[in-house]
């Protein structure tokens, strides 16, 4: 049996072993030269009690159905920052826009996502759960994200759930490039394999660590592959709320997930985050409003 106070430690020097071996298969697959600075992303690093960029969680899901394309018009036609979606891989490879590892919350249907074909996926109706007035609404693909990002000129966070296999990220990377959106998109992952293949493919497009528990040397994790910032737990940033400084002393970006309260909102923006996931944009938006007019 293992003692409690070494189980406490074992996901976070997990996530250190998972990240340091993402260099080792970027070194075997080989990348560009091109970068894409956190700035130009991300904007500067914020100071403490500075408004952070906004990015609606699964695009904004108090208006619409999350991960939806009305629940991502909606932010984009609202001029937020960045909307956040998850992708998940269908039975035949197919990115598609979904949280769960199951369509059972989301959709009338019932079943795991990596066990149904993209056919059947299009069948669903990912609506009417959330509204009458949705009814209908079917889960998008990727490309049809992108489409829309394309012609609004939005920008995305892409987190990018489970473990994807390399052509499924390079089909990715290839539909990106295609609508010069790989200046505009982060990819966001857990998973350093995912990361790692990404990066073989694309220098351009920024890369994001998410972390849920943080290892002892977050900096050290983020810059091992190349990431241009870490998206964190709350509650694991409020435990360590040192690493803010840290990490922006080494030119990354800290991006907190998932706030929705003034509350949640005054303590990130007090330690100087430079970007706040939220379900609710539009309230975030007012209150930060209220902040810079106080």
């Amino acid at each position: 049996m293992i003692p409690s106070r070494q189980a406490d430690r074992l996901p976070a020097l997990l996530i250190v072993c998972a990240l340091a071996a993402v260099s080792l298969v970027i070194g075997m697959l080989g990348t560009t030269t091109a970068r894409v600075s956190a700035q130009e992303l991300m904007g500067a690093e914020r100071v403490p009690g500075e408004a952070a960029f906004i990015a609606g969680h699964r695009g904004g899901s108090t208006t619409a159905p999350e991960n939806t394309l009305p629940a991502v018009r909606s932010a984009l036609d609202r001029g937020f920052d960045y909307v956040e979606v998850d992708l998940a891989l269908t039975a035949d490879g197919h990115a598609v826009l979904m949280h769960d590892a199951t369509v059972d919350r989301t959709t009338d249907g019932t079943g795991r996502v990596a066990d149904l074909t993209l056919a059947q996926i299009r069948e669903l109706d990912a609506g009417s759960w959330f509204s009458p007035a949705f009814a209908g609404t079917r889960v998008p693909t990727a490309q049809e994200l992108f489409d829309v990002l394309a012609r609004e000129n939005g920008r995305a966070i892409l987190d990018l759930k489970g473990v994807w296999t390399a052509d499924a990220a390079g089909t990715l990377v290839d539909e990106l490039q295609t609508l010069g959106l790989d200046r505009q998109v982060a990819v966001a992952s857990f998973d350093a394999r995912t990361l790692a293949y990404i990066q073989a493919r694309s220098e351009v497009i920024s890369r994001l660590v998410i972390l849920k528990m943080l290892p002892a040397d977050v900096v050290e994790a983020a810059l091992e592959v190349g990431a241009r910032g870490v998206v964190v737990d709350r509650r694991a940033l409020a435990a360590r709320p040192e690493i803010v400084g840290a990490l922006h002393a080494a030119d990354l970006r800290v991006i907190v997930y998932t706030l929705n309260t003034d509350r949640q909102w005054n303590a990130v923006t007090s330690l100087g985050v430079d970007g706040i996931v939220t379900d609710d944009p539009a309230l975030l938006h007012d209150w930060q409003r209220g902040l810079a007019s106080g």
